[in-house]
Formats: C-alpha cells, sequence, structure tokens
C-alpha cells in the first residue's frame, strides 16, 4: 500500500502533498495524530536498513534532550522515533516499493517524477 507519514501542521509537507497529481492512491497518515506504530517503523526500516535515515536530527526536541553528545546506535534512534513524532524525518513517502524520506529538493523532485507518471 502507498503511504504518506507526515505532519499536517508542517508547510513544507502540505506543499509536497499539493504537488502530488493524484493523492487519493495513498494512506495518509498524520504522524502527531496517529503514534508512530512499531510494525510501521519496521516497514520504513525494510527500505532504509537504517533507523538514522529515519531520524530527524533537526528536531527541536533532538537539540533540547542534547541527543547529539549522546552518540545514538540503531537501537537509540529506533528507541526516539517510537517515542516521539518530531523525530521521524518528513515526510516518508512509500510508493510501489520505493521510500522517499525527507524533504530535500532531490527527494522531492525524484519522488514526484515517479509518483506523478
Amino acid at each position: 500500500m502507498n503511504k504518506i507519514y507526515y505532519l499536517s501542521t508542517c508547510d513544507t509537507c502540505k506543499k509536497i502533498l499539493a504537488q502530488i497529481n493524484d493523492i487519493s492512491k495513498f494512506e495518509l497518515i498524520d504522524i502527531k495524530t496517529n503514534t508512530l506504530t512499531e510494525a510501521q517503523l519496521e516497514e520504513m526500516y525494510a527500505f532504509t536498513k537504517s533507523y538514522e535515515k529515519l531520524f530527524s536530527k533537526r528536531a527541536q526536541l533532538y537539540k533540547q534532550l542534547n541527543l547529539k553528545e549522546a552518540n545514538l546506535d540503531e537501537a537509540g534512534f529506533k528507541k526516539y522515533l517510537l517515542e516521539h513524532y518530531t523525530f521521524l524525518a518528513r515526510p516518508v513517502i512509500i510508493y510501489n516499493n520505493q521510500i522517499f524520506v525527507r524533504n530535500a529538493v532531490k527527494t522531492v523532485s525524484a519522488m514526484l517524477e515517479v509518483v506523478n507518471q
């Protein structure tokens, strides 16, 4: 199933979603109101083979908790991803067995090229 994990209050996420021609092809999952489950995280991990790739080091909570100094390993990244939605790099778009993580221009362009065919 095609899914988009996003934050409904994030203007960048809204802008990216608005560029998708047929959003009805996706299950939209607002990570603030729908807590990320371990099964969902494992599905993402199956594509990336890394919890760190799914983790946002730009999150305010990352700075507040001084996690940079914690030298997190994969188990640590997973723990925090499951504890609080803000740690998930977003959006995460799963489409036809491909995953697109973050809002980098290159990533968004590649995703739109595939999704809007």
